[in-house]
């Protein structure tokens, strides 16, 4: 009976003695914050897993090829991507992704769930649970063989100072110019962002709006919920745009509109009223 309790005693002492020798110590999370820390000891697939320690602040996962303030907190179920620069007293919430070569500026907050990419992230932001910034946008062109071809999408998302983006907002990397969002900007949740989109500073873009691909909006643009913005079109600065209007071509002068396609605010509210005049008098008439 002995004899064959012993060896299974053996091989199991073996096996943990393993286990720990493959565990990295507590302390190597304090290797990530440096950009050349290791980063070329382990090269091949077998190994790479070597390459992400625990960070000692939140208990996240880093890259050792990261670069991360002593300060920051990445929350358990996190992970830094290699190359990831993360500033002083940065949040990242638990199961967001910071990809490579991904800043981030001093005090701002990542919520849970959040995913950031191909982008870099300014100072005292907030991005709310689920956003997701630097994806690639939608580029796609039908070939002579009649083939749908995607379009290179190459180039990166800026989000300026003072920023903050609602949950489950997407904003898209450049493609022909990099995606901005200016300082001071106040995003709702649902945003669509297409790529090639430069928004100026201090603009307030409510729930649901959709902005297709290269549009330029000045400062201080406000935008009700819902509202679509066409592709290449501009926007010059202070202008408010009323809920669910569509806009189809150029704005040039600053001021309130609204409708589809939108108008100057007074011509729109004069369509609504003839409108709804016309059609009682055609009910009348029924």
């Amino acid at each position: 009976m002995m004899a064959a309790i012993l060896p299974r005693t053996v091989r199991r002492a073996a096996e943990a003695a393993l286990l720990l020798r493959s565990t990295p110590p507590r302390g190597t999370g304090h290797l990530a914050r440096s950009l050349s820390g290791g980063s070329a000891a382990c090269s091949n697939a077998g190994t790479s897993s070597v390459e992400f320690v625990p960070w000692h602040n939140g208990g996240g996962i880093l890259h050792r090829a990261a670069s991360v303030d002593p300060t920051a907190v990445v929350e358990a179920g996190a992970i830094v991507h290699s190359g990831a620069v993360l500033g002083k007293e940065v949040v990242v919430g638990s199961g967001a992704v910071i990809g490579p070569s991904v800043s981030i500026g001093h005090s701002t907050r990542i919520g849970y769930n959040v995913v950031l990419s191909n982008c870099s992230v300014g100072e005292f932001c907030t991005i709310h649970n689920g956003a997701c910034i630097g994806q690639d946008g939608f580029g796609f062109f039908v070939d002579e063989d009649g083939q749908v071809k995607k379009k290179s999408q190459m180039l990166y998302a800026r989000i300026g100072n003072h920023v903050e983006i609602g949950a489950n907002t997407c904003i898209d990397r450049g493609s022909w110019r990099e995606t901005m969002i200016g300082d001071h900007t106040k995003i709702d949740n649902l945003v669509q962002v297409g790529h090639n989109v430069v928004i100026g500073k201090c603009c307030m873009i409510c729930g649901q709006v959709g902005i297709a691909g290269s549009a330029t909006l000045g400062d201080y643009v406000t935008l009700g919920g819902r509202v679509a913005i066409r592709d290449h079109v501009s926007i010059v600065s202070k202008v408010r745009l009323a809920a669910n209007s569509s806009v189809t071509k150029d704005i040039q002068k600053p001021g309130d509109y609204g409708g589809f396609p939108a108008v100057p605010i007074n011509e729109w509210r004069r369509q609504t009223a003839n409108l709804r005049l016309f059609s009682k008098k055609d009910g009348v008439k029924t």
